[in-house]
């Protein structure tokens, strides 16, 4: 829905695109409305003197702020409207919670009026509260000021000490102006609104995360390792001034908790209408448009029909990958980002940027590998609770319910597939559809492995089962292999023992690389192993049991098994 800038309705009603278009045509636009700052166009200051449209009600044009801080605020709480306005004036304003009733009565959605929760009270409190002027007369609000001036502080690496004397420095040459006292009461402020994350220090080796019940504990119970670097080496702590001294940990993971964020969508009247368009605007007729077409999210559905009964359960995709941070490549270091993507949202908003969710920063300098289970543990307990549900507030409808959420599926390469799933992606038996099964063929010059079995999977009389010369030099009469389901794969490896740490695997030697001596025809024809031996680790995904119910394993599996054998 947008504002309506017909005659009558004057920039203050809200109506679907339709309507609006209905009433352009028979009223037309309202008298003076030539640069469209509801709409998404910028003015400058030097032209906004000549915008003067008359408004049937003055007192809406004074609520509207001269700043960007609404565009900042939906960057940051990822409640872009993508080109519609998705906080009403008077939400920004005083009007507590009550945002945009002309929505609710378009719509024609009746619900009861019910008060926000704690968390979403506080959220619309802080708001209201953070809204006010630098200064008497500003156009520019504190919360933009605070936000635009720490992000010049991360943006230019400028040091606690800088940063506290540039602050002293504006208050002793604008005394008028609001500015905070330090770069603490900054921070306060932005982690107030909901945009902090959470520090938890790990083992260097990647073994444990001092995390929950282990939180105080100095160093690894697995290797011994100290939690700390050298005890000689304090960091300190600058953004106070140096009046405290504090032990610098030896490896940090940064994590975004997921709850909040996920609360923060259905805050906003604009993406809490998206969050449920997958059920009320999708055009279902059999063809792939959206995730919610796919064989992955209806076969999800009719296994949980309860979760898939309100349209708001969120169903999220995994994505996680390693980059070198640093553009000197060079520099051997490997940053792990673990991305999620909401997948309620229509097509052309849930792919772009500003509607991914970070969960979580893995440093480096190596990769975690298999061990990325240590760094998922947080994230894995926020599923578990939100697969429970967590009680959050729909300003859409005015009411609280309970939200839930579930991981679909992950979104990886084939080396970061064989870390987050345990299966391993190279060797004799790469291929996870096939497992035990995997037709591979050793080249003696390449040094590596050849895959050849995918003719099995072609229909019983297919032409190319019979050409030898184009393929291996065989004829293939064998059938597809019988894909594992997830039960399948939990029942073998529940007794499957694996040590996380980098300094508990085990060394790679020369005996284990294959020489062309062993490399002949008959090695290449072996029995089919035991399959639970070929699995590297218990994935972290399968230990989320739900009652009797494996959800994960059933549902991660099966949707891997889909991939690889699309890929196949």
């Amino acid at each position: 829905m947008i504002l309506c800038p017909c005659k009558k309705c004057g920039n203050i009603y809200w109506h679907f695109r339709e309507v609006v278009y209905e009433h352009l045509i028979v009223d037309g636009f309202i008298r003076g409305y030539k640069k469209w700052i509801f709409h998404g166009e910028c003015t400058s200051s030097g032209t906004s003197s000549t915008i003067n449209p008359t408004y049937p009600d003055t007192d809406y044009h004074q609520h509207v702020r001269q700043d960007d801080m609404e565009d900042m605020l939906r960057d940051a709480f990822n409640m872009r409207s993508h080109g519609e306005q998705s906080f009403l004036p008077d939400f920004i304003i005083s009007e507590d919670c009550n945002i945009g009733e002309n929505v609710f009565c378009e719509t024609g959605t009746s619900a009861p009026n019910e008060e926000p929760n704690e968390e979403a009270a506080k959220f619309y409190n802080l708001l209201n509260e953070m809204n006010e002027e630098l200064y008497d007369g500003s156009k520019y609000s504190k919360l933009s000021f605070c936000i635009r001036l720490f992000h010049l502080k991360c943006l230019g690496g400028w040091t606690g000490n800088s940063f506290i004397m540039l602050l002293e420095f504006l208050r002793e040459m604008f005394p008028f102006a609001k500015i905070p006292q330090s770069c603490q009461d900054m921070k306060r402020l932005i982690k107030d609104l909901g945009l902090g994350y959470d520090k938890i220090h790990s083992c260097p080796n990647d073994c444990m995360l001092y995390w929950g019940d282990k939180k105080n504990q100095q160093s690894c119970h697995v290797c011994g390792k100290s939690r700390w670097m050298n005890s000689n080496t304090e960091d300190v702590n600058t953004d106070e001034g140096g009046a405290q001294l504090r032990k610098k940990p030896v490896k940090v993971l940064r994590y975004f908790p997921l709850i909040p964020r996920l609360q923060r969508l259905f805050m906003s009247s604009k993406t809490a209408e998206s969050m449920r368009w997958h059920n009320d605007q999708r055009t279902d007729d059999g063809l792939l448009r959206h995730p919610a077409d796919s064989l992955a999210w209806k076969s999800f559905d009719s296994k949980f029909p309860s979760f898939a009964s309100d349209p708001r359960n969120v169903r999220l995709g995994l994505a996680a990958d390693g980059f070198n941070p640093f553009k000197i490549m060079s520099t051997s270091y490997s940053t792990w980002p673990v991305v999620l993507v909401p997948y309620n949202l229509p097509p052309w908003i849930c792919m772009k940027q500003s509607s991914f969710i970070l969960s979580m920063i893995i440093p480096g300098e190596k990769g975690p590998g298999n061990d990325i289970d240590i760094y998922l543990q947080p994230l894995i307990e926020e599923l578990k609770q939100l697969w429970s549900g967590v009680e959050t507030y729909d300003v859409l409808r005015k009411e609280n319910f309970n939200l839930r959420a579930a991981l679909l599926w992950t979104i990886n390469d084939f080396p970061a597939y064989a870390n987050l799933s345990g299966w391993s992606t190279k060797g004799r038996y790469a291929c996870p559809c096939c497992a035990a099964q995997t037709c591979s063929k050793w080249l003696y010059n390449g040094k590596k492995f050849s895959y050849m079995g995918h003719r099995r999977w072609l229909n019983e009389n297919h032409k190319f089962r019979f050409q030898k010369t184009l393929f291996d030099g065989t004829e293939e009469y064998r059938g597809a292999p019988e894909q594992t389901v997830g039960s399948e794969i939990l029942f073998m490896l529940k007794d499957i023992n694996f040590s996380y740490g980098k300094m508990n695997q085990p060394p790679i030697t020369q005996t284990m690389r294959r020489s062309r001596d062993e490399s002949d025809d008959e090695s290449d024809e072996e029995d089919d192993p035991n399959e639970a031996e070929l699995w590297k680790k218990r994935s972290i995904f399968l230990s989320c049991l739900i009652g009797s119910t494996t959800f994960y394993a059933t549902i991660l599996m099966s949707c891997i098994l889909r991939r690889m054998s699309a890929r196949t």
